[in-house]
Formats: C-alpha cells, sequence, structure tokens
C-alpha cells in the first residue's frame, strides 16, 4: 500500500509479473538443455564428425595451395633422392606478396651435397655446385630473404606443394635447421648469444648428410674474433664432418678464404650498384665475395644524424689505413706505438716468441727462469 492508495494486482498482472522475473532463469535452463541434446548427439556421430573435419581439412589445405600455385605462378618441383637442391628464380612467398608480383628480384640457388659430380659429367660441363654456399654481401641487400626464401621453398615442396620458383629439383631432405634471427631469454638467465650458442649447438649435433642447414650471421653477438672464429669452425664442421647442404649470411668476409681450399664450399655475394656516394641494392645474387658491408651508407638511409655519418666515415679510413699499414713494413713501427691489431690469420713473429721457442725448461735453474722471465717482459 502507499500513504494515500492502495496497490492491487489481478491474476492476470500476476501472471505476466512472473514471467518476467523469471524469462531469464527459464531461458537459461532452456539453452543448456538444448545445448546437452545436441551434445549428445554429437558424441553419438562422433566417428563421422571427426572424419568429415579431416576431409574437409585436407580438402581445404589442397584447394588454398592449387589456388595460390595459380595466382602466384609457382612451378610443381621435382623431388627425388639425389643430393640436389636446384631452384631458379626462386622467390619469398610472404615477401613477393607484400611487394607485389613482378617487384620481387627472383634468385637462383643450386647446392650439391656430393660436390657437384653429377654436373662435372653432364654434357654441359657446367662447373661444380658447391654443398655449403658463403654468403657476404651489403646489409639490407637481401642475404637473409635469400637463405629463408631456400628453406620455405624445401618445405614447401616436401609438404606436396608446388613452389615458388620458376623450376625446382629436391633431392630429400631429413630435416631443416635454421639460426636465424636474434632473442634473448631473461626468464631463463640466457643471453641473445647465449640462445645462438644453444640453437647453433642443436644444429651441429643432429644435423646429417641429408639435412638442410641455414645460417644468418652466426658469431656476431661476441667479440670480433670470437665471433669469427665460431663461424669460421662451425662452417668447417659442416662441410668437413656433417657434409650436408647448407647457407650461411655472414658479414665476416675472411670466411671467403674457406673455399680456396675446400671444393665443397662456394661464396656468393649480393650485386651492388655504387655511384658517387650513392648505393643501389640490386638484390641480385652472384658468385663471388663481397669487399664491403656498406654498414655506413644504411645508416644514413636510415636516418643517423649526418654528424654521425661522418664520423663514422673518418673513423672507418683510419681503421683502413690502419690495416693496409700493419699488412706492410710499417708494421713492427705500428706496433711499438701501441695502435695494433693484427690481421686475423698473420703468423706471429714476434722476438718474444722466438725466444720462447729455443728455450729448454727443463735445463733451467730457478734463477735463470727468473732472469728469462724478466727479459720477455722487456721484449713485451
Amino acid at each position: 500500500t502507499l500513504k494515500n492508495a492502495e496497490r492491487y494486482i489481478t491474476p492476470e498482472l500476476k501472471e505476466h509479473e512472473d514471467k518476467v522475473l523469471h524469462a531469464e532463469e527459464r531461458s537459461r535452463a532452456r539453452e543448456l538443455a538444448l545445448f546437452g541434446a545436441l551434445r549428445t548427439r554429437a558424441e553419438a556421430a562422433m566417428a563421422e564428425l571427426s572424419a568429415c573435419a579431416q576431409a574437409l581439412a585436407i580438402i581445404d589445405v589442397i584447394a588454398g595451395l592449387a589456388e595460390l600455385a595459380r595466382t602466384a605462378v609457382w612451378c610443381r618441383p621435382v623431388v627425388d633422392d639425389s643430393g640436389i637442391l636446384d631452384l631458379r628464380e626462386c622467390r619469398h612467398p610472404v615477401v613477393e606478396r607484400v611487394i607485389g608480383h613482378g617487384a620481387f628480384v627472383a634468385n637462383d640457388c643450386v647446392l650439391d651435397a656430393v660436390c657437384g659430380l653429377e654436373a662435372q659429367s653432364s654434357e654441359l660441363k657446367a662447373p661444380p655446385a658447391p654443398r655449403l654456399a658463403v654468403i657476404t654481401g651489403p646489409n639490407m641487400a637481401g642475404k637473409s630473404t635469400y637463405i629463408r626464401q631456400v628453406a620455405l621453398a624445401v618445405i614447401l615442396a616436401q609438404a606436396g606443394s608446388f613452389v615458388p620458383a620458376a623450376s625446382a629439383r629436391l633431392g630429400v631432405c631429413d630435416r631443416v635447421f635454421t639460426r636465424v634471427g636474434a632473442g634473448d631469454e631473461l626468464a631463463r638467465n640466457l643471453s641473445t648469444f647465449m640462445v645462438e650458442m644453444a640453437e647453433t649447438a642443436a644444429i651441429l649435433n643432429h644435423a646429417t648428410a641429408k639435412s638442410l642447414v641455414v645460417l644468418d650471421e652466426v658469431g656476431r653477438g661476441t667479440s670480433t674474433f670470437d665471433g669469427l672464429s665460431l663461424a669460421w669452425a662451425i662452417t668447417e664442421h659442416l662441410h668437413d664432418r656433417t657434409r650436408c647442404r647448407a647457407l650461411f649470411a655472414t658479414h665476416y668476409h675472411e670466411m671467403t678464404d674457406l673455399a680456396e681450399d675446400r671444393p665443397g664450399i662456394g661464396n656468393l655475394t649480393v650485386a651492388v650498384a655504387e655511384q658517387d656516394d650513392d648505393v643501389v641494392f640490386l638484390h641480385r645474387i652472384v658468385p663471388g665475395a663481397a669487399a664491403k658491408s656498406y654498414g655506413i651508407h644504411v645508416a644514413r638511409l636510415a636516418g643517423v644524424p649526418a654528424t654521425v655519418v661522418a664520423r663514422a666515415r673518418e673513423v672507418l679510413d683510419s681503421l683502413a689505413r690502419l690495416n693496409t699499414e700493419l699488412t706492410e713494413a710499417e708494421r713492427p713501427a705500428a706496433r711499438q706505438s701501441g695502435a695494433v691489431q693484427l690481421t686475423l690469420w698473420a703468423p706471429t713473429d714476434h722476438p718474444a716468441i722466438n725466444r720462447l721457442r729455443e728455450i729448454d725448461p727443463d735445463a733451467l735453474t730457478p734463477k735463470q727462469a727468473q732472469d728469462l722471465l724478466y727479459q720477455l717482459k722487456r721484449m713485451v
């Protein structure tokens, strides 16, 4: 009741009120009952539904790959049991889709697990294809894209797909190993370099002669000499012991020397057009070794302040002159001044080393050993 009025209802209003107040509850109960009934029916037909879903998934994958092969102009690969990896005008499927068909620069990749024996015996007398390719070249020129597109083409071919290339022949790979990118794992107390070395160790311990190994700038996360030494030894291991097909992109130009005494290693580089102070990256992979990395040019393109770029050029010129001096007769004088960094593989010819070679430690008395130590100290 109210102060000046009295509330009253009729049976019809009471019934309507009940419907409104309990409609949501009844709706939930009804939904639950219907869902339970549907679940029971689905459970009874689980085998048929699973088979149907699997068939539809297969059809979806095949139809998708077929549509992609038609629209993107992919080719049907030849897959056999040889050691050949021969991709002609290969492209990166993702990058090509982003920049547009026709804008992407296609490249060839030819590797032979038996170091080109088949090519030597052919009528064309083509030069032997390497088993391992060391790829040098400028920053931002396309080295990483190139090695990734080769790995993707192999995976697509062995999955039964057409591949983004003009033609493709692939000797089956048992595994595809990649060491690309960089990142740490702080939660596990692992630095970027430690993660890189752990992944590299897994590759070296598990790769076989039938594997494909793709390495991108392994060794860059530590000092120059440590990184180069590791990259050098890893390449030797893959060539001499694992004997697998491999692509190694690096900025350590010294590694191109490996091809001189190992016929299974070949050098590739990325073509560059240089005019005055401008550099144009052609993104074309060609045989040979890079002369420099053009890192300062890339820094300028990225918007690094002009004063920093100019100073970097000065330092680079200074280091280049120093390196030239150290390879000539002025090396001893430069060493005495303290501003010396020996070339990587130069023989050590220091007088202290020669003196140590002449010593018979078993014939020295304690006093002679002490005097000799002071003598060596003065020599260095």
